[in-house]
């Protein structure tokens, strides 16, 4: 909540817009605003400042301190010479804009200037502006303060001087101008001074230049007419009224906000404290069961500790109980067995040499085995080479009985190839006769020059054919492409989608590639209405489109939440579809026909009030698209009638009411009627002029284009006729190339055939020589070949070499064999030996069998016995160390109740069966309990917390409210007495002031439960036929705006604190009457002895208006052509001497 906010620091500007002299940021005095803590600053804070409270006045401050920055003032007391503090004294300016130099004084009340066009008029509300350091941007003009310097010059400068307080001297201010610099520094009096000085004094003073209300330049004459009610509030109490207006103001609006604020978080809270009380009020049963489960689990988490240590005292027991017999066992199986050490020892003995023994024959049977092995493989080979010799032998053999045949084939081939070589040497020296190669070449080569010619014809006139078959087929295209832009002309769905596409490129890309993926759609996805809603009859074409928004007219609507999802990914969120992201509207929304708001009226009362019928009824449309044009577009609920004579505009806005608000369109106005939702919830009516449709309707065929496509289609076809023409000629040349080219190619033919039979010839010959000279070749190598005998002798040596290795491999086993003999005999030896061994070890055994049995018996007892004790210590080991591991899990609470059982005897009155069966009782009994989850009692207890820390918050923020709603009332009581006070006071006088121009005006309050939406409504009526309207910068005409400013401003003039106020042309577009009026009433307002100093800036004054004693007229003589001569063309002496002469006239009659 805000704690305090001055209304009145530096309320004369704009802080976003102070510029300082020197480039610096002049936000020094903007209002210093205490944010009030929250509580939990509060508690922190006590020690350094008490919490803040509502004084009188509806401020929030803390107590015992003091503002920061200085109320607003108001007007200070008038001086002796009839000036204001504040008030422009002198004004003088040097190569200012259209001034090289001038220098005037002004009056205390209003202060006419006036002039021709171009002269410098509005030149001095902008010195006024710049030379009091505030921003260029009030006057829309130049945004930098070097632009204002005259053109040609460098350097310039503005003076003003300001009334000063009652006994304080007069205030001169003038600010230094440079064309090369941005800085324009300050003189305050003769001394130099900052920008924020220049503020500081512009405060005290009360000056307020960026309020429209008392500063209107020319430029933005217009922004007043287009202000906001809400700002035409704001800038009123600014201007005029109770100096703490805008500082209750703030409070309430910055208050409704933290109100709202808390209001939304109480009611958040309770919602979740509800919600959070019912969660805990459903657990509160599981918590139940959870705690018995838990008494139960602790009741088996003891016995299944008890279970254990009894098993293990039980087992203690009986270890402790076989230990003695363990220990006799053993001392009974020692003494047996040192009485019949030397038995065992001579058994041993025995043992050891039997071992022994069948080593040595296990070593020496593995040697004789070893020794087979290789006499097994030493026959394999020797019977694998003998295969192989046998083999080598037989072929040497044959070899021997094939010399004889092969010495006779050799002398037949001698003979053969002998004849052959004859024959060929005969074929070689008479050759048959043949033409001569070169001269076929030659002949050849003349043919095929002739030839190329041809060819290069026939490439030409292919080039010319495919040039005219191109020609054709742009022609042809041409055509075509003509008589589809005249089909498309007189098409209207084609005239609405080249508007979209140059309107919207990513809608109408959208709607071709749609066209083109429909498949990609479970359902059908409609079009924008643009292009799929139609109205059959034109009349009403204007009323429709205006029921749409620019938006609602590009939507794509979807028909299924599934195909939305696909739209929009497709289209809007990647570049899938159209290669860029397109900006699109999508909508979708699920149908449901009972959630859709109905008709302000029953079609049949609508007709008796004169109305044709609702919007939705003069469309054609895909029946899916209704569903959106009802729900989002409310074409259901917008009567339209076309004859505005037919509807009683007062039964009309009646209907409207009784509906809760509509919207109906009346000949060319729309009227919109809402319920104000607060106070008596009356109707408001706002109307605005019928918008000309534009993309519902189709585009008008122009006949210049028309005339222009049917010129060119008529031109395309005698250009066809032109390229046929020459197709028919080409044909004929072709026709006379292909003739010269059959002629080419028999003779060729001719000459190729004979050159081939030539050639064939030649081929023949050279062969003959190839043979021949192979023929040769092979009688040399025959007639070289070597003697049989030598062959003869190689073979039989190669047999008795193999003779040899056969009986070496031979001798080879025989020497394996013997040896393995030998070690055969050692093996058997040496088994025999083994043998005797055991026979031996045998006999002492039968004789000392009893021994044997009796010590056996002995050693198997002591072993069992020792086995069955070691298993007894073992497991009670093992249970001593699960009883222990239990004791470290168990919670001293298990453990303290065990103790206090163990203490009372209580473990030893029952045995292990009796605890094992009550634990399983006591899981039974468990399983039974519905298992609840672990975390219940602690989200049980956790939310029991969190409800009564959000309980003391509500609470909190509940007394938190009502401060706030007792602060709000306070300053509400403050305020809203003196806003109302102000505004009536105004209202009367504007009134009243339309009523002597023949017109009729308000000023009237909107109440808002949004403070920061409080307005004030300048409702004016111009035509008798008319009915009371609110100002816009749309609805009015410009000099409608115009008076109705002006009147407001003089309205507001006598309740105004400022020192001055200016306005620059408002009279412009005024008729004569109502400029003559509107100029009697600001003389008679602002020439009162209590009014304050006022500048109406004017090209031009009616004749025979009323002027008053106190107003100053300020006429400008600037120019181009004023003359050089000092006091020539000055006006002051012009006017005496005019009145001098008409003086004179009378008296020489």
């Amino acid at each position: 909540m805000r704690e305090h906010m001055d209304p009145d620091a530096d309320d004369h500007r704009d802080p976003e817009l102070d510029e300082d002299a020197d480039g610096e940021d002049d936000n020094g005095d903007d209002d210093d605003v205490h944010n009030e803590d929250d509580n939990e600053e509060d508690e922190e804070d006590q020690s350094r400042r008490k919490r803040a409270r509502v004084n009188t006045e509806g401020d929030f401050r803390p107590t015992g301190s003091s503002p920061k920055v200085e109320k607003r003032k108001k007007t200070l007391p008038r001086a002796e010479d009839g000036y204001l503090p504040g008030s422009i004294v002198r004004i003088q300016l040097h190569n200012f804009l259209t001034y090289d130099y001038v220098e005037f004084k002004t009056g205390p009340y209003l202060n006419m200037i006036f002039g021709p066009n171009g002269t410098g008029k509005s030149s001095i509300a902008c010195a006024i502006c710049l030379g009091l350091n505030f921003p260029p941007s009030l006057l829309a003009r130049a945004p930098e303060v070097s632009q204002y310097v005259k053109n040609e010059k460098e350097s310039g400068y503005i003076e003003i001087e300001l009334k000063g307080a009652q006994g304080k001297e007069n205030l001169v201010i003038r600010r230094m101008l440079s064309r090369k610099s941005k800085s324009a520094p300050f003189t305050l009096n003769g001394r130099s001074a900052s920008g924020k000085e220049v503020n500081a004094r512009m405060a005290e003073l009360n000056v307020q230049i960026s309020n429209l209300c008392t500063f209107l330049p020319q430029d933005r004459v217009a922004e007043f007419a287009r202000m906001t009610p809400s700002q035409l509030l704001r800038e009123t109490q600014r201007a005029a009224g109770n100096e703490n207006l805008t500082a209750w103001h703030d409070t309430l609006i910055s208050a409704g906000k933290e109100l709202k604020h808390m209001q939304e978080l109480v009611n958040a809270d309770r919602d979740q404290l509800q919600t959070m009380e019912e969660r805990n009020a459903n657990l509160e049963r599981d918590v139940r069961r959870y705690e018995e489960r838990r008494a139960l689990e602790q009741k088996i988490e003891l016995l299944e500790f008890i279970v254990p240590i009894k098993e293990y005292y039980v087992s203690r027991e009986k270890y402790r109980l076989m230990r003695p017999v363990q220990k006799e066992a053993m001392r009974k199986f020692r003494r047996l067995k040192l009485r019949n050490k030397p038995y065992l020892d001579m058994d041993k003995a025995l043992e050891q040499e039997l071992k022994e023994r069948e080593k040595t024959r296990e070593a020496l049977k593995t040697t004789a085995k070893r020794k087979f092995d290789q006499m097994g493989k030493k026959w394999a080979e020797n019977d694998k080479m003998a295969s192989r010799m046998e083999s080598q032998a037989e072929d040497l053999k044959n070899k021997l009985d094939n010399l004889k045949r092969q010495e006779k084939d050799r002398v037949a081939q001698i003979k053969k190839h002998e004849k052959l070589i004859e024959e060929g040497n005969k074929r070689l020296a008479n050759p048959p006769q043949m033409e001569n190669i070169d001269d076929l070449n030659q002949q050849l080569k003349e043919l095929n020059q002739n030839n190329n010619l041809t060819r290069q014809r026939q490439q030409e006139l292919q080039e010319e054919q495919r040039a005219n078959v191109e020609k054709g087929s742009r022609c042809k295209l041409e055509i075509d492409q003509i008589h589809r832009n005249l089909q498309q002309l007189d098409s209207q769905a084609h005239q609405k989608s080249e508007a979209l596409r140059h309107n919207d490129p990513d809608c109408y890309a959208v709607v071709n590639w749609l066209r083109e993926n429909k498949h990609r759609f479970r359902m059908e996805i409609f079009e924008p209405a643009t292009l799929c809603v139609t109205v059959p009859n034109r009349a009403y074409i204007d009323a429709v489109e205006s029921c749409f928004g620019l938006t609602q007219l590009k939507t794509f609507v979807a028909q299924c939440e599934e195909d939305y999802s696909l739209l929009n990914r497709l289209c809007v969120d990647t570049p899938e579809a159209i290669g860029h992201k397109a900006r699109i509207n999508t909508w979708f929304k699920v149908r449901d026909e009972s959630r859709l708001p109905p008709s302000p009226a029953p079609r049949e009362y609508l007709q008796e009030l004169g109305f044709n019928g609702y919007a939705i009824d003069f469309i054609d449309c895909p029946e899916g698209l209704k569903w959106f044009l009802c729900s989002d577009v409310r074409l259901h609920r917008t009567a339209i009638a076309l004859d505005p004579n037919a509807v009683n505009p007062s039964r009309a806005m009646d209907m409207a009411a009784q509906a809760g608000g509509a919207t109906y369109i009346i000949g060319r106005v729309v009227n919109q009627v809402t319920r104000s939702r607060y106070g008596k919830r009356l109707p408001q009516n706002v109307t605005r002029e019928l918008p000309q449709a534009r993309l519902l309707a189709a585009a008008t065929v122009d006949p210049q284009v028309k005339r222009d496509l049917q010129m060119r289609l008529e031109e395309a076809r005698q250009w066809l006729s032109l390229v046929e023409q020459e197709e028919k000629e080409l044909a004929e040349k072709e026709a006379r190339i292909h003739a010269a080219h059959k002629a080419y190619k028999e003779a060729h033919d001719d000459i190729m055939r004979r050159k081939l039979a030539v050639q064939t010839e030649q081929k023949k010959l050279q062969s003959i020589q190839l043979r021949l000279e192979d023929y040769q070749k092979k009688l040399d190598k025959l007639r070289a070949a070597p003697s049989v005998d030598i062959e003869r002798t190689q073979l039989k040596q190669e047999l008795l070499t193999l003779a040899h290795k056969r009986v070496k491999n031979v001798q080879e086993y025989v020497q394996i064999m013997r040896a393995a003999i030998q070690d055969q005999k050692r093996a058997t030896r040496a088994g025999l030996e083994y043998l005797q061994a055991a026979a031996n070890k045998a006999a002492l055994e039968n004789m000392c069998m009893e021994q044997k049995a009796a010590i056996d018996e002995a050693e198997a007892e002591a072993l069992r016995i020792h086995a069955e004790f070691k298993a007894l210590k073992e497991d009670s080991l093992q249970k001593l160390a699960l009883s222990k591991e239990k004791y470290a899990d168990t919670s001293a609470e298990i453990q303290a109740e065990f103790q206090a059982l163990d203490e009372a005897g209580e473990i030893e009155k029952k045995s292990v069966e009796d605890w094992q069966a009550e634990l399983d009782m006591r899981r039974e009994e468990l399983e039974m309990n519905m298992h609840t989850n672990a975390n219940v009692v602690e989200q049980f207890n956790k939310r029991k917390a969190e409800i009564q820390t959000l309980s003391a918050s509500i609470e909190d923020r509940e007394r938190r409210i009502l401060r706030i709603e007792q602060n709000m009332k306070t300053a509400r009581d403050n305020w809203q007495p003196e806003l109302e006070k102000l505004v009536n006071s105004i209202g009367q006088k504007f009134s009243a002031a339309f009523d002597r121009i023949g017109c009729a005006g308000e000023i009237r309050i909107r109440e808002d439960e949004d403070f920061e939406k409080w307005a004030i409504d300048i409702m004016v009526k111009f035509r008798d036929d008319e009915k009371l309207q609110l100002l816009t910068g749309e609805r009015q005409s410009g000099g409608e705006r115009s008076l109705t400013t002006i009147l407001y401003l003089m309205s507001l003039t006598e309740e105004a604190r400022a020192p001055f106020s200016l306005v620059d042309e408002i009279n412009q577009g005024m008729d004569q009457r109502a400029e003559r009026a509107v100029h009697n009433s600001l003389v008679e307002v602002t020439c009162r002895a209590d009014a304050g100093q006022y500048f109406l800036i004017t090209p031009k004054l009616l004749p025979d208006l009323r002027y008053h004693e106190r107003m100053r007229i300020l006429c400008v003589n600037n120019g181009e052509w004023l003359p050089e001569e000092p006091g020539l063309g000055n006006l002051n002496a012009l006017i005496d001497n005019a009145v001098r002469a008409r003086q004179r006239g009378p008296a020489a009659a």
